[in-house]
């Protein structure tokens, strides 16, 4: 099962570069791509197929670090871009998230919970990790970390939850205004950067980075994204670096954040869970139990229904109008 997910990089690549240049010149007749530059695997890509689309010269890079971001995503940022040969502006968002009271509001919800937390502190949020192993609900871990390196964890409450990710949101939908401006001054088509297996399972962040004008790798599974990307050669950086959504301080992987396994799992009982494949032959491919992949399908199903709403336009009163 697992050579499903194998794909000729070769053709994968021209299909992708001629979905790009039909979409920037002949449907938006605009000039160009804008790419959000994360440091991370999939907007490397992007701006690697857009290179082989349009040319260097039409494709912008826009690093958008703020004073939680990981360090290393602008050094690796910058290196990929001048790789590729492209321009890549760096402007830091952290001025206009303080602005905006995104800091002040998160941070306020964490002193109730850790009264000793401060600007020197660092945290993250998790799930639990142990999906395949026992039936659960999906519940949100916070761990604080103290300047000397002591750490606290405790479970959040929905609304401790829900008020901590509406500030963290923000980062995602500053970053969305800024590569518009960017775009729109230059009469260029803002370049999406989400993969398949973050469609169909809602790791986006709605009018943030799922705020686009063209996804060009939304049918690719991550696994694939990795495949394309050794291809075209995104440096080696890059490629070995952990997936993260690098929007905490204290810094954690997808897995860790969201999806609770590998990707090379995932994407497998992804692909397993979309095209109805018999479970004999997903135990097989993944030597997992019966009742292990079961829990892993009702995990995606619920994040399937959860997230429905980021893979259509808003409902309308004439529901043809809908799209997904």
């Amino acid at each position: 099962m697992k050579v499903l997910l194998n794909i000729d990089c070769v053709k994968e690549a021209e299909r992708i570069q001629r979905f790009i240049k039909e979409q920037v010149y002949t449907r938006f007749k605009h000039r160009g791509v804008v790419v959000g530059l994360s440091g991370g695997i999939d907007s490397a890509l992007i701006c690697a197929l857009g290179v082989e689309a349009l040319g260097k010269d039409k494709v912008l890079g826009l690093i958008l670090p703020e004073k939680e971001s990981n360090p290393i995503s602008l050094e690796y940022a910058v290196k990929h871009a001048a790789s590729l040969g492209i321009k890549a502006d760096v402007l830091d968002i952290t001025g206009q998230l303080e602005a905006l009271g995104a800091y002040q509001e998160r941070n306020a919800v964490i002193r109730k919970l850790f009264p000793e937390y401060n600007d020197d502190c660092k945290f993250h949020i998790t799930l639990p990790q142990n999906l395949l192993e026992k039936d659960r609900l999906n519940y949100h871990i916070i761990t604080v970390q103290s300047p000397q390196g002591t750490t606290r964890s405790r479970r959040l409450s929905p609304g401790e939850w829900q008020q901590i990710a509406a500030a963290q949101n923000t980062k995602q939908r500053i970053r969305m205004v800024n590569l518009y401006r960017l775009a729109e001054r230059h009469n260029y088509v803002v370049a999406g950067t989400t993969n398949k297996s973050e469609v169909m399972q809602g790791f986006c962040v709605k009018y943030g980075d799922g705020g686009v004008d063209i996804e060009p790798i939304a049918h690719l599974y991550k696994v694939q994204v990795y495949q394309l990307a050794r291809h075209l050669g995104v440096i080696e950086e890059i490629i070995n670096r952990p997936p993260s959504p690098d929007t905490y301080s204290l810094p954690v992987t997808d897995e860790q954040f969201y999806f609770c396994m590998p990707y090379e799992l995932a994407d497998l009982l992804m692909y397993a869970y979309e095209h109805d494949i018999p479970q004999r032959e997903v135990s097989e491919a993944t030597q997992l139990k019966a009742e292990q992949i079961q829990r892993a399908f009702r995990d995606f199903k619920a994040k399937e229904n959860a997230t429905w709403h980021l893979r259509q336009m808003p409902p309308t009163v004439d529901a043809g109008f809908r799209i997904m």
